[in-house]
C-alpha cells in the first residue's frame, strides 16, 4: 500500500490576504486557485519544490470555523516546514516583516526556530541535523 497526505486544511478569514501573504512573505506557490459558481473557491498553496502535500485553504464560514482562525491547534505549533538552510529562510521571513515568536533552538534532532503566519498559527521551522 502507498498513501500519502495530499492536502492539510487551513482556515482562513480571506482567500487573497492569505494567498499574497502565503506567496509574497513565504515565498509559497499557488497550485490551484479555482472559482466555484457559487462564490466558493478551492485554493491550495505549498512551498516552492514540495514534492508532498499542500494547504487547502478553506475560508470559516461558520461560527465554530471562524473562531479558530489562527488557533487550530489550541496555541500549539500548527505546521511543520522544513528547510535546507533556517538561518537564509529566518532572514528572509524577518525581511518581509513575519513574525518570529521563537529564535533558533540547537535541538538532538536539528535547528528549528517558531514563526506565525498572518492569522497568528504557529509553524516550525526546522532543519534537520
Amino acid at each position: 500500500m502507498k498513501q500519502n497526505i495530499a492536502h492539510i486544511t487551513l482556515l482562513v478569514n480571506d482567500y487573497d490576504e492569505t494567498i499574497a501573504f502565503y506567496t509574497q512573505q513565504l515565498q509559497f506557490s499557488i497550485l490551484e486557485n479555482i472559482h466555484g459558481e457559487d462564490g466558493r473557491r478551492w485554493v491550495t498553496l505549498a512551498p516552492k519544490g514540495n514534492p508532498g502535500s499542500a494547504l487547502a485553504l478553506i475560508k470559516a464560514e461558520t461560527p465554530a470555523q471562524k473562531e479558530r482562525v489562527g488557533n487550530q491547534t489550541g496555541g500549539g505549533v500548527s505546521f511543520f516546514l522544513n528547510t535546507d538552510n533556517i538561518e537564509r529562510d529566518l532572514n528572509h521571513f524577518r525581511q518581509q516583516q513575519v513574525t518570529i515568536t521563537r529564535e533558533i533552538v540547537d535541538e538532538p534532532w536539528g535547528k528549528v526556530a517558531i514563526f506565525a503566519d498572518l492569522y497568528g498559527n504557529l509553524w516550525d521551522l526546522i532543519e534537520s541535523a
